[in-house]
C-alpha cells in the first residue's frame, strides 16, 4: 500500500479550511487539494476495518476517498465538530453504501442458484437459507456504529434522570429491562411520570440520531 502524507496540525488545518472560502479560486482549490491529500491516511485507517468483506484494499480506499472529498466540500467550519470526525462519518457512509450496493447486486445474481439438497432430496437455493441464523458483517458494523452513537447521545442529550430511566428501562447498564411501574416504585414517582420522561428522552435521542446523518 502506498505511503500517505502526515496529517496537518490543528493550526494548519484551520488555516486551509478558512482558505476554502477564499475569493481567489486557485487558493481555494489548493486548500481543498491539500486537505484531501493530508487526510488520506484517515481513509486508509477506516478502510482497514472493511478488509474482511472480500474487497480489494485499493478499491476500498478509492471509495473512501469519495467520502473524504464530500466531507471537505460540505464541511461547515462554524460547527464545533472537527473535520476528521465529520470526514470519518462521510468515509464510512460511502463505504457502507458501496458494500450494500454490491451485496444487493450479488444477491440478485445468485439468490436463486441451487446450493444443495435438503433431507427430503429437494433442491434448495440461497434464498431458502439466507439470513436465517446469523447477522452479516455489514449489519454488525452498522450496529456497532449505532451503539457508539447511543452512548454519546445518552451523555450529551439527556438529563441525569432521563438517562437513568432509559438505562433501567432498556437494560443499557447490563441489567435486565424493567417496566415503567418497577422504575416508578424504585424512584418514588408514578408510572405515568416515568412514561412521560421516557418519551421525552426517546425524542431527544431520535433527534440526535437524525442530526448525525449526512446527505450522500
Amino acid at each position: 500500500m502506498k505511503t500517505f502524507q502526515q496529517p496537518l496540525s490543528s493550526e494548519e488545518e484551520a488555516a486551509y479550511i478558512k482558505r476554502l472560502h477564499d475569493e481567489n479560486c486557485e487558493r481555494a482549490e489548493e486548500a481543498r487539494r491539500i486537505l484531501i491529500e493530508r487526510n488520506l491516511r484517515l481513509v486508509a485507517h477506516i478502510a482497514k476495518k472493511y478488509q474482511n468483506v472480500d474487497e480489494d484494499m485499493e478499491d476500498l480506499i478509492s471509495i473512501g476517498t469519495i467520502g473524504l472529498i464530500k466531507a471537505v466540500n460540505t464541511f461547515d467550519s462554524d460547527k464545533t465538530i472537527k473535520l476528521s470526525s465529520y470526514a470519518s462519518k462521510c468515509i464510512e457512509n460511502e463505504l457502507l453504501m458501496m458494500l450494500r450496493g454490491r451485496k444487493k447486486k450479488a444477491r440478485e445474481v445468485s439468490l436463486y442458484e441451487p446450493i444443495g439438497m435438503d433431507k427430503e432430496g429437494n433442491e434448495i437455493s440461497l434464498l431458502d437459507v439466507i439470513e436465517n441464523e446469523q447477522t452479516d458483517v455489514l449489519d454488525r458494523m452498522e450496529l456497532k456504529q449505532n451503539v457508539g452513537k447511543l452512548g454519546t447521545l445518552l451523555d450529551a442529550r439527556l438529563t441525569d434522570r432521563e438517562r437513568e430511566i432509559i438505562c433501567m428501562r432498556y437494560g443499557l447498564s447490563g441489567d435486565r429491562e424493567i417496566t415503567q411501574r418497577e422504575i416508578g416504585n424504585m424512584l418514588g414517582i408514578s408510572r405515568s411520570y416515568v412514561s412521560r420522561i421516557e418519551k421525552r428522552a426517546l425524542c431527544k435521542l431520535r433527534e440526535g440520531f437524525d442530526q448525525t446523518k449526512y446527505t450522500q
